[in-house]
C-alpha cells in the first residue's frame, strides 16, 4: 500500500525534505498556484521568472521541431522543481513547459530563490541534487526515444505519471500520450490495445487504469528503473 502523500508545498518532495529551520525560512515566499492541463507555463526562449514545485501536478519539457512535432525530454512531478537551471544559465526556457496532469504547485519568483539559496546553503544543496539527477533522466529519455519501442516508452510513461500522482487511475488520452512520445494518434490506440488486452492497463474515456504493475514494469524498457534509481541515489525517498 502506497503510503499518504501530504498536501500543500509539503506534497513536493524537495520542499518535504527541507530540515524545519530551512522549511521555515522559505516558506512565506511560497505561493500555491493550480496549473490546468493542457497550460504551456513557458515557451522556448521565453524568460523564465517563477520556479515552480509541483505538488500533485505533472509538467513536460518538450522539445518542440520546426514542423510541430514535439518530444518529451524532461517530466517533472511531485520529486521535482522547474525553472532555476534556466537561471543558472541563459535564464530562458531551454522548451516547451506544459502541463500533462492539471494540479497544485508551490511557487517563487528567480530573484526570490536566488536570495534563499544564497542565504541557506542546505537548500541550495538540495536542489544542485536535483539539478544532477534531472540531467540524469533528460540523458536517460533522449537515449530511450532513441532506441526503445514505442510499447516499451509507453510502458515506461505510464509508470513515472504513477509514481508522481499515486493513484490508479490516470486523467491521460491518446492525443497526449502521443504527443509526449513524439508518434501519431493512432500508433498510441495500438500500443493501448494491446496492454489492455495483456490485462496491464484499462482504458476509459479520457483515462487509463493501471491493473497490472508489475506486468507494466516487465513490459517497460531498463530506461524507467535507470531514472528512478538515479532519483533515488540524489534524493532519497523522491516518489514515495
Amino acid at each position: 500500500m502506497r503510503s499518504r502523500i501530504p498536501t500543500g508545498h509539503r506534497a513536493n518532495r524537495l520542499l518535504a525534505a527541507l530540515e524545519a529551520e530551512d522549511y521555515a525560512y522559505l516558506e512565506p515566499y511560497l505561493e500555491t498556484v493550480e496549473l490546468p492541463q493542457g497550460k504551456v507555463l513557458y515557451e522556448p526562449g521565453e524568460m523564465v521568472y517563477h520556479v515552480y514545485f509541483p505538488q500533485d501536478a505533472c509538467v513536460s519539457l518538450v522539445n518542440v521541431l520546426e514542423d510541430g512535432v514535439t518530444v518529451e525530454v524532461a517530466m517533472f512531478g511531485r520529486e521535482a522543481a522547474f525553472g532555476f537551471v534556466s537561471e543558472l544559465a541563459t535564464g530562458k526556457a531551454f522548451g516547451r513547459y506544459v502541463v500533462q496532469i492539471a494540479g497544485g504547485a508551490s511557487r517563487i519568483s528567480i530573484q526570490r530563490l536566488h536570495d534563499v539559496v544564497e542565504a541557506r546553503p542546505r537548500i541550495r544543496s538540495i536542489l544542485w541534487a536535483f539539478a544532477e539527477a534531472l540531467i540524469l533522466q533528460t540523458f536517460q529519455m533522449i537515449t530511450c526515444n532513441a532506441v526503445h519501442s514505442v510499447e516499451a516508452r509507453c510502458c515506461r510513461w505510464i509508470l513515472s505519471i504513477h509514481d508522481r500522482l499515486g493513484h490508479d487511475t490516470l486523467p491521460l488520452t491518446h492525443e497526449f500520450l502521443a504527443s509526449m512520445l513524439g508518434v501519431q494518434r493512432s500508433t498510441v490506440s495500438v500500443v493501448t490495445r494491446a496492454l489492455q488486452s495483456a490485462g496491464l492497463i484499462v482504458q476509459g474515456r479520457g483515462a487509463i487504469t493501471i491493473t497490472d504493475r508489475d506486468g507494466l514494469e516487465r513490459a517497460a524498457c531498463e530506461c524507467y528503473w535507470k531514472i528512478r534509481k538515479g532519483f533515488e541515489q540524489l534524493l532519497p525517498n523522491s516518489f514515495i
